[in-house]
């Protein structure tokens, strides 16, 4: 009989196979060792992909969990999960097959990531876009040899990311490797760069005319996958009927704290408050100093209140969303936890597009109202994604320090968690209308907890998801219809409240096992030493008596 696979190995192995298989992913994590390279969505690599997941997993079912140390039980069932995770999405719901997002969306990340992240010189970097672009034609040619009976919204949304990807590579790219001194380098890029803006409008122009019109393949995952889907990426194993009504009854809860702290505001109508709450905002091309100096302010108050520890953390930079992403209003790109060398971090925030029209430009500047913005920089910045990653550098683990392993319900509802739990350590003690501005984002996010169970395992139209964001989170038409759209690519974007939740639920048990309720900078530290990890994992990690109740 042999010995049983070290689980260390066998992680060892499994990583580095998806890497090689997503190395965008591998570039997010901070591993370089294909970074000249996109996913291959060619039929053959993904059903060469899917065998080896298969072949993982076997392999991980040959190492009996009872003799392992209990950390190393505990990471067996968070891998077997991602495997079985990944191996749901290509065989089950098969988004390669069906969401021509899914390509640009990678093409563009891949190729933003070498122009953002500055761990290699600036030539280097530019080898490596070369080689992705030249690498443009197969990825196109896969997505047109694949993409069958899309739905229309998803051919609608993938329009939309191709053309900001085509931007992105005509104008972007060239000016982020203008400093190159390598004049048959540039030469070469400057080539690629057009052929790869002629093979992607070629593609888009037939998205447009020939599949847009004929486009009849349902966006709906259904009951069954839709639960799946949660079971496996991220531990929830709730049946949507409960799911729906916990996210109802938050609604509720939160609809009616808004109603107070618009009372407290001015008295009045809670609507009316936060329509004159909306008014202050920055104005047209002042967003990024704003924030700024709103970055400022947060970490004066963090490094100030015993909140949390607060590690060494690198540089950030807050510039303007570039054009293949301004489908998101604000994002936070962070060098990956196995990042080996110092590089910036980048807080992106889409600004009013100067072709856009008075009423268009007011409504999104009123979207961005000093409030919200106030709640968005600290989800992305501090104390959320960007100083979560901070901490995360700093643990040993692979599979809890690794992103691909990371649930996003941990990773968003840390970073939703931080919005509520600012304000309760005292940051904008006194200001009503940051509280205002805080339970709006909890709305927005609550209201996709629900437009997403709807969606999907019900019979609900976009249609019906705009209103009910327009009605039950109080968003204007254009940010709703987004919403609403997005609910159908990403289904469970739920998992920012029930993150948060399951943070709070999490977070009251400790408090309760400590006899007491010791300090926030407590429970934090405690949290961030364990990395990235499901809830189930996390109660089993941080509790001495636990159940499997994450969310209730």
């Amino acid at each position: 009989m042999h010995a049983a696979e070290p689980l260390p190995h066998f992680v060892d192995d499994y990583l580095s196979f998806l890497y090689e298989v997503h190395p965008t992913g591998a570039t997010m994590d901070g591993v370089h060792v294909h970074d000249d390279l996109i996913e291959d969505y060619r039929r053959s690599a993904i059903d060469t992909h899917v065998s080896a997941l298969a072949g993982f997993g076997r392999r991980l079912d040959g190492i009996p969990v009872e003799p392992l140390p209990t950390l190393e039980q505990i990471e067996h069932q968070i891998i077997s999960s991602n495997i079985r995770a990944r191996q749901f999405e290509l065989e089950a719901v098969r988004s390669w097959e069906r969401n021509p997002h899914v390509y640009a969306d990678t093409l563009a990340s891949s190729l933003a990531a070498q122009a953002i992240f500055t761990y290699a010189p600036e030539t280097d970097r530019a080898r490596r876009v070369l080689s992705k672009l030249r690498q443009v034609p197969r990825l196109v040619q896969a997505a047109r040899d694949n993409i069958k009976e899309p739905p229309a919204i998803f051919v609608k949304v993938g329009i939309d990311t191709w053309r900001g990807a085509m931007a992105f590579i005509d104008a972007d790219l060239p000016r982020a490797f203008s400093n190159v001194d390598d004049m048959h380098l540039l030469g070469d890029l400057a080539d690629a760069c057009g052929e790869a803006v002629h093979t992607i409008g070629a593609y888009v122009e037939d998205l447009e005319n020939d599949i847009r019109p004929k486009a009849k393949g349902t966006f709906r995952l259904g009951r069954d996958r839709f639960e799946q889907k949660l079971r496996l990426e991220e531990g929830i194993t709730l049946p949507v009927d409960r799911l729906l009504a916990i996210a109802t009854r938050e609604l509720a809860a939160t609809q009616e704290e808004f109603r107070q702290a618009a009372g407290r505001l001015n008295g009045g109508d809670p609507i009316e408050a936060w329509r004159k709450a909306k008014q202050k905002h920055p104005q047209a091309g002042s967003l990024i100093s704003t924030a700024r100096e709103q970055l400022d302010e947060l970490h004066t108050f963090l490094s100030r209140t015993p909140v949390m520890s607060m590690p060494d953390s690198g540089t950030i930079q807050v510039a303007p969303t570039p054009e293949f992403f301004r489908w998101s209003s604000a994002s936070m790109w962070t060098p990956g936890p196995f990042e080996s060398r110092p590089s910036r971090a980048m807080y992106y925030l889409t600004d009013v597009d100067p072709k856009w029209d008075g009423d268009r430009k007011s409504e999104h500047l009123r979207d961005f109202n000093l409030p919200t913005l106030w709640a968005i920089s600290i989800h992305e910045v501090y104390p959320g994604h960007f100083l979560h990653y901070q901490f995360l550098k700093k643990i040993e683990s692979k599979v809890r320090r690794s992103t691909l392993f990371a649930p996003a319900s941990y990773m968003e509802g840390w970073a939703h968690y931080c919005e509520q739990m600012m304000i309760e350590a005292g940051f904008g003690r006194g200001d009503h209308s940051m509280k205002l501005g805080q339970l709006a984002e909890a709305l927005v996010r609550l209201a996709r907890f629900v437009v997403g169970i709807r969606l999907h395992t019900e019979d609900w139209s976009v249609e019906q998801g705009v209103r009910f964001f327009m009605e039950q989170a109080f968003l204007e038409e254009s940010s709703a219809r987004r919403e609403a759209e997005r609910g159908t690519f990403d289904p469970t974007y739920l998992v920012y409240s029930a993150g948060k939740m399951m943070l709070l639920k999490l977070r009251h048990d400790w408090y309760e096992e400590q006899g007491g309720k010791p300090s926030l900078r407590n429970f934090h530290d405690a949290l961030l030493a364990q990395g990235s990890a499901p809830f189930w994992a996390l109660r089993k990690l941080m509790l001495d008596t636990h159940d499997d109740s994450v969310l209730e």
